[in-house]
């Protein structure tokens, strides 16, 4: 059976259709596997079109009801994304129609974050992941992942990591061999990889995950909240709904043609499109947001300081912000010591300032290591209190 095209033309959303059952993207387990347990449709576009009707409490109980006899529990179980203590923090991961936003500072690591947090979910067998990316290509974000995988997350072993230089070197040097008639000379990047011991390890981690994660590089002037919207009901549809969308970054969606007035005006436009993504698709969605010249201007960041900041406050179910540790803690305090805070300077800081579910304004840390693009996903409550744009020591 052949999968679904994505470049099929979608049926008109206002005329109701009778769609066919998805196909099974889950690859055929290897000799000697255990198959994965089977996941149970979710909703198809048909029941998404009949969702917007009017409904008794009555029917949406029955609908409730027969999800759980059929042992679909996928609006009950959270998706872990991988970091702890952030998914104890906002309710065990992430849910079917929330809108999640994860604002910071350039270079602070919010796309390292969101691409780990992608690459932990599509680990699983039973999600896909569908990552936008209007910063990076689809190699460059591939390159990252055999960086970040050399250091195999959770495990964060430094002395196997691959930096993007060294990776780079390696495929130059045993492709010179081949130019120069060595016989040990590979031809093929695969080849390569899976032939070199540094590099082994990651192109194996990667095949795991490989054909759940789909990559889009996505480009401001075409790639629309429409286009989005299609490719994802495409997505939602062949995986059954197991689907998470992440979006780096949110302000360069393009939305014409619609003509906002202004920069706010856009930023409402778009996350006001990204949330009803999540809950007409039924979905999670994952998006970086950028924070404005004030923000930048500021010692620490917080949600205000992104640019929309009042939609974005109002749409988002989940708000998150990463600032510098070394950056926020105040200077003039008795107790600083200049030479123990360096310690801090690999340390991000991630704030939950909204929690449309939980508690919100917890922080916690967590230590990068950005020449592997990763993030130790272990990370721990912050020891010290923040008040306002600083930290004091307890």
């Amino acid at each position: 059976m052949s999968t679904r095209r994505f470049t099929e033309p979608l049926p008109d959303p206002d005329e109701p259709q009778v769609r066919q059952r998805a196909p099974n993207l889950t690859p055929a387990p290897a000799a000697g596997q255990i198959p994965p347990t089977p996941v149970p449709q979710r909703q198809t576009s048909e029941q998404r079109s009949r969702a917007h009707l009017p409904r008794t409490l009555t029917q949406v109980l029955s609908e409730a009801d027969a999800r759980v006899v059929e042992g679909n529990l996928g609006d009950f179980v959270p998706i872990q994304t991988g970091f702890d203590p952030l998914d104890g923090f906002i309710g065990g991961g992430l849910r079917k129609t929330e809108l999640v936003l994860l604002g910071g500072a350039q270079g602070i690591g919010k796309t390292i974050a969101t691409l780990q947090v992608a690459r932990n979910i599509a680990m699983r067998p039973d999600q896909y992941v569908f990552y936008l990316s209007y910063e990076h290509t689809e190699m460059h974000l591939m390159h990252r992942l055999l960086c970040l995988e050399s250091v195999n997350p959770p495990e964060i072993d430094l002395s196997r990591g691959l930096k993007l230089r060294d990776l780079y070197s390696i495929i130059v040097a045993q492709r010179a061999k081949g130019f120069m008639g060595r016989e040990d000379g590979s031809s093929s990047l695969q080849a390569i990889l899976k032939e070199n011991p540094k590099t082994a390890p990651s192109l194996a981690r990667i095949a795991r995950y490989a054909d759940r994660m789909i990559l889009v590089k996505a480009s401001p002037a075409v790639t629309t909240l429409r286009a989005i919207k299609e490719m994802t009901a495409r997505l939602a549809d062949a995986t059954g709904g197991n689907v998470v969308v992440f979006v780096d970054y949110l302000q360069k969606i393009a939305v014409h043609p619609e003509r906002p007035r202004d920069e706010n005006d856009k930023v409402t436009i778009i996350v006001e499109g990204l949330k009803d993504i999540a809950l007409s698709l039924d979905v999670p969605v994952w998006s970086i947001v950028a924070a404005d010249r004030e923000g930048l201007k500021s010692k620490r960041i917080h949600l205000f300081h992104l640019r929309g900041s009042s939609a974005l406050d109002y749409e988002s179910d989940i708000a998150i912000i990463m600032n510098n540790k070394y950056q926020i803690m105040t200077k003039d305090h008795v107790s600083f010591n200049p030479y123990a805070a360096k310690q801090f300077r690999d340390w991000v800081v991630f704030t939950v300032e909204k929690n449309r579910a939980g508690k919100a304004m917890q922080d916690m840390e967590f230590q990068l290591h950005g020449q592997h693009f990763a993030f130790d996903p272990r990370g721990q409550k912050v020891q010290q209190q923040l008040i306002d744009d600083k930290v004091i020591e307890s």
